[in-house]
């Protein structure tokens, strides 16, 4: 690994100038997704202000834990995601599958806006059904210009064992394509489930069939061209 993007675990502002004071002090961390309150009334300038250093990158806010699946549609968000157009930020969707119709009419709301569907949107693997996940997620891909972050799926299925999550990676393989997909190895929370070593040893089977070309845009190169880095 010669380079990784930090993304936020809290919604705090201060969590988001902590970790861009991080990646001021290591070059290593090429990047920074943050969070802001999109529906405060002062997020425009908050995002102005964090976005003037360019380790910023994206923003996240944490949409799985807001009962309201609509709640990214609100009329009182929209200049904040006019502020992330502004300066280029790209949008983190961290959802779950309820939340899709939703983001399906904000990407068409705002197609200058960059955006990533965090973790697959958390199929839910242990529930054994995944049939709306995948109709969901096929018709983003079919749909909208987005890029998939392929992570955090061992913490729904409770396992990094291969089998388990086999299913939902061969779909999301099938409708984004390489050049859609990012690798994230959401660590430490992936912890809840295995080790960082472990996800890693798993995505590397789930992609064997794959060339080496391929590989390396999920790996490297999709990160690189969605972000800027």
């Amino acid at each position: 690994v010669a380079k990784t993007v930090l993304v936020q675990a809290a919604g705090t502002v201060a969590e988001a100038q902590f970790l861009l004071a991080l990646a001021a002090e290591k070059p290593f961390e090429a990047g920074v997704v943050g969070w802001v309150g999109l529906e405060n009334a002062d997020a425009p300038e908050t995002i102005a202000r964090l976005a003037a250093d360019t380790r910023l990158v994206g923003l996240r806010p944490m949409i799985q834990d807001i009962p309201d699946t609509g709640w990214m549609l609100r009329e009182e968000l929209e200049p904040a995601f006019e502020a992330m157009i502004d300066h280029g930020l790209v949008f983190d969707a961290l959802v779950k599958p309820p939340h899709l119709p939703a983001l399906l009419e904000l990407s068409g709301r705002y197609p200058e806006l960059t955006m990533v569907l965090d973790h697959g949107a958390k199929p839910p693997i242990s529930s054994g059904d995944v049939s709306a996940w995948k109709r969901g997620v096929a018709e983003l891909a079919r749909s909208t210009p987005m890029v998939c972050k392929l992570s955090g799926l061992v913490t729904e299925a409770g396992t990094a064992e291969p089998s388990a999550l086999e299913e939902c990676v061969d779909h999301l393989l099938e409708h984004f394509g390489p050049a859609r997909l990012l690798w994230g190895s959401d660590w430490p929370v992936c912890e809840l489930a295995c080790s960082y070593e472990d996800w890693r040893k798993a995505s590397d089977h789930l992609l064997r069939r794959l060339g080496a070309s391929e590989r390396a845009l999920i790996l490297s190169e999709t990160a690189r061209a969605t972000y800027g880095i």
